[in-house]
C-alpha cells in the first residue's frame, strides 16, 4: 500500500484548503464567459492568411498562471486565455530541446535522433538539416518569418542557425540559458562566453538590457516595420522563466511578502513576462494586425520546483515524464476562433502546431511525409473532436536503466528498464526511471534550498519499473493500476514496441574542444566548417581571445550549485 509522508501538515489539511478537491474537469478559476450572441460569425474560410504569433515560455510550471489558481499575477495571460480557448489536455516534452525540436519539425524526437537529453553548447549537433522546418513551410506560403529569443537547437555549423532554418531575422541566444542582463553562459568552469546574436552576428551592443524587455521590444519593432497586409509569423521564445532567477527590482517588490526567495524572484519573472505579452498584444492592435491574428501560448516543459516553479497539483517536475513534467500551459487567442471563451479538453501535443499552423497559412503539407502532429484547428476553433488519440512522450535508450526493470517484466516484448512513456486514450504508461516523483504544494516552499522536497513522497516504488494510470480519472497519478490491469500494460507496451521500430539512432556526440568561446572572440557560435564532420577531432586548447575581453561568467558557481543540488535530489529520489 502506498505510504505518504507529509512534513508540516497532512493530506487532510490539504484537502481542507481545497487543493485536492479541485474539479479537474473545470480547472479554470476564471469563469468561462458565454460567447457574445451579438458577435458576428466568421466565414467558413479565412479571406487572408492570418498573422501567427507563437509565444513559448521556458520552465513555467503548470500551476504558475493565474487561471490555474496561482499566487502569481498574470492578468494578461488570464485575459487572453479567457477570451480564447484554454487547452487543458495539452502536452509538451519534459526538457528544452525536445519540445523545441518537435514544435519546429512536427515530429517526435525519436524521429529526429534527439531523444536523449538536450543539445549542449559544445556538442557538434543540431536539428537535422534534412528536416523541413515550420518557418520554412510558412515561407513557402508567402510568410515573412522572424524569431526572437532562445533557439537551443544547435549551432555548431552556420547551417544550423535560425536564419538558415527558415527565419528571415533572429535576435536571441543559441544556448540553453544565459544571464538575463550580461548574456554570459558558462558550460562548466572556465568555459564561458557571450550569447546574444543578431542574425548571424554577435550582438555585443545589446548587453545590459533585460532579455524579457529586449525581446518584447524587438517584436514591436518587427510589427512596426512590416505591413499588416502581408502575412507574418513571429516565434517568440522567451528566456523567462529559466534560471538564473533574475528580475527588475520593481517586480520583485510586488512579491516581497513571499517567504521563499526563489519563489519570490520566480514570481517576479513570470509577471514581467506577462507584461511583455501585454506589450506584444498592444503592438498587434496598434499596427493593425490583431483582427487577422492567431496568438498561440505554450510552455516548453514543467516547472523546476527547486528553482521557484510549481506544477501543483500534478506529480513530478521538469525533466520527468510524470504529468508535472509534460502537461503544459497552453491556449489560443484569436478573433478568428469560431467558438471562443471556453475550455477545450481535446488531446493536443506540441507536434500538432506544425500541421495546424501550416494549414492555417494555406501551406502545402502534401510533400511532407512522416509528421507525427495533427491539424487540430477544428478542435480548437469549432470544438470538434481531436484527431489525436495517443502521444508518445518518448523512448530514451541512453538514459540510466532502471535497476529493477527487465524484459520479463515487459511480457517478453519490452525491457522495462528503458525509460519510456506513452499515452493512449485515457491510459498512460511509464517504464524505466520516469524521474523525480514527488508532489510539491507551492505554499510549502518556505526555505531555499531546504528539505521541502520531502513534503509528500510515494515510498512504495523502490523496486518498480512499470506504472499505469488512468489519466482522465486520476490526473495526479496517485493510483498505479499496473498490477490490476496487466492487459492494458501489455497493450501499451505493444505500442512502445511499434514506435521503437520507427526510431532512428540517437544523435548525442561527444563534446568538442573547438567549441570553446575563446576560439570565437569570447562568444558562443558556430565553430565547424561545412567540410567538418560531426566527429571533428582537430583543434588545440583554446587561447584567450585578443579581439574581445573575456567576460566573467557570473552564473558558473550558481550552475554548479544547482547541479550538486540536483544530484542530491536524484540520489534521494524514489
Amino acid at each position: 500500500m502506498a505510504v505518504y509522508a507529509l512534513t508540516g501538515f497532512s493530506l487532510v489539511s490539504l484537502l481542507s484548503f481545497g487543493y485536492l478537491s479541485w474539479d479537474w474537469m473545470k480547472p479554470s478559476l476564471v469563469a468561462d464567459v458565454a460567447t457574445d450572441p451579438m458577435e458576428k460569425p466568421l466565414p467558413p474560410t479565412f479571406t487572408r492568411p492570418p498573422h501567427i504569433i507563437f509565444i513559448l515560455t521556458d520552465d513555467q510550471g503548470y500551476h504558475d498562471v493565474g487561471y490555474h489558481g496561482s499566487d502569481i499575477q498574470t492578468p494578461t495571460l488570464d485575459r487572453l486565455a479567457a477570451e480564447g480557448v484554454k487547452l487543458e489536455n495539452y502536452y509538451i516534452q519534459p526538457i528544452c530541446t525536445p519540445s523545441r525540436s518537435q514544435l519546429i519539425t512536427g515530429r517526435y524526437q525519436i524521429h529526429t535522433g534527439l531523444q536523449h537529453s538536450i543539445i549542449r553548447p559544445r556538442q557538434p549537433n543540431c536539428l537535422p538539416l534534412d528536416q523541413v522546418t515550420l518557418p520554412q513551410k510558412l515561407q513557402e506560403a508567402g510568410y515573412s518569418t522572424h524569431m526572437v529569443g532562445k533557439w537551443h537547437l544547435g549551432f555548431y555549423k552556420k547551417e544550423c542557425l535560425p536564419t538558415r532554418r527558415g527565419f528571415n531575422t533572429f535576435l536571441g541566444s543559441l544556448t540553453g540559458n544565459v544571464d538575463y542582463y550580461t548574456y554570459d553562459n558558462c558550460d562548466g568552469p572556465g568555459v564561458c562566453g557571450y550569447d546574444l546574436h543578431e542574425g548571424e552576428d554577435v550582438a555585443w551592443d545589446q548587453s545590459g538590457k533585460y532579455s524579457t524587455f529586449l525581446y518584447a521590444q524587438r517584436v514591436s519593432k518587427i510589427l512596426a516595420s512590416h505591413s499588416p497586409k502581408e502575412p507574418i509569423f513571429i516565434y517568440v521564445a522567451f528566456q523567462a522563466v529559466h534560471t538564473p532567477l533574475q528580475s527588475p527590482k520593481e517586480y520583485i517588490y510586488r512579491y516581497r511578502s513571499m517567504g521563499n526567495v526563489a519563489r519570490r524572484k520566480y514570481a517576479a519573472m513570470v509577471t514581467c513576462m506577462d507584461e511583455a505579452v501585454k506589450n506584444i498584444t498592444w503592438a498587434l492592435k496598434k499596427y493593425g494586425y490583431y483582427d487577422n491574428s492567431v496568438i498561440v501560448f505554450s510552455t516548453d516543459n514543467g516547472g523546476q520546483t527547486f528553482s521557484g516553479g510549481s506544477n501543483w497539483p500534478l506529480r513530478g517536475r521538469k525533466g520527468t515524464y510524470w504529468e508535472g513534467g509534460v502537461r503544459g500551459i497552453g491556449f489560443v487567442h484569436s478573433p478568428l476562433i469560431k467558438r471562443k471563451r471556453r475550455t477545450s479538453w481535446a488531446l493536443v501535443h506540441i507536434t500538432d502546431w506544425y500541421p495546424t499552423l501550416v494549414s492555417l497559412a494555406g501551406g502545402n503539407l502534401s510533400n511532407v511525409q512522416g509528421l507525427d502532429g495533427y491539424d487540430v484547428w477544428p478542435a480548437i476553433s469549432e470544438g470538434k473532436e481531436s484527431p489525436r488519440t495517443e502521444i508518445l512522450h518518448n523512448i530514451d535508450p541512453l538514459y540510466n536503466h532502471a535497476k529493477y526493470g527487465s524484459l520479463e517484466d515487459g511480457f517478453g516484448i519490452w525491457n522495462t528498464a528503458v525509460q519510456a512513456s506513452i499515452r493512449v486514450g485515457e491510459w498512460k504508461l511509464l517504464t524505466g526511471d520516469p524521474g523525480y516523483s514527488d508532489w510539491i504544494p507551492p505554499q510549502t516552499l518556505t526555505n531555499f534550498p531546504g528539505s521541502w522536497w520531502n513534503l509528500e513522497r510515494l515510498t512504495d516504488g523502490l523496486r518498480k519499473s512499470v506504472w499505469l494510470f488512468n489519466i482522465t480519472a486520476d490526473p495526479y497519478e496517485r493510483y498505479d493500476l499496473s498490477e490490476q490491469r496487466p492487459d492494458v500494460v501489455r497493450t501499451l507496451l505493444t505500442r512502445l514496441v511499434h514506435y521503437n521500430r520507427t526510431a532512428i539512432p540517437v544523435r548525442y556526440p561527444a563534446e568538442n574542444p573547438r567549441a570553446h568561446p575563446d576560439f570565437n572572440g569570447g562568444a558562443w557560435g558556430p565553430w565547424a566548417s561545412e567540410e567538418d564532420g560531426e566527429e571533428w577531432e582537430g583543434g588545440r586548447e583554446p587561447q584567450k581571445s585578443r579581439n574581445k575581453k573575456k567576460k566573467k561568467c557570473k552564473i558558473c558557481k550558481l550552475r554548479s550549485f544547482f547541479r550538486k543540488l540536483n544530484t542530491r535530489l536524484m540520489s534521494n529520489r524514489i
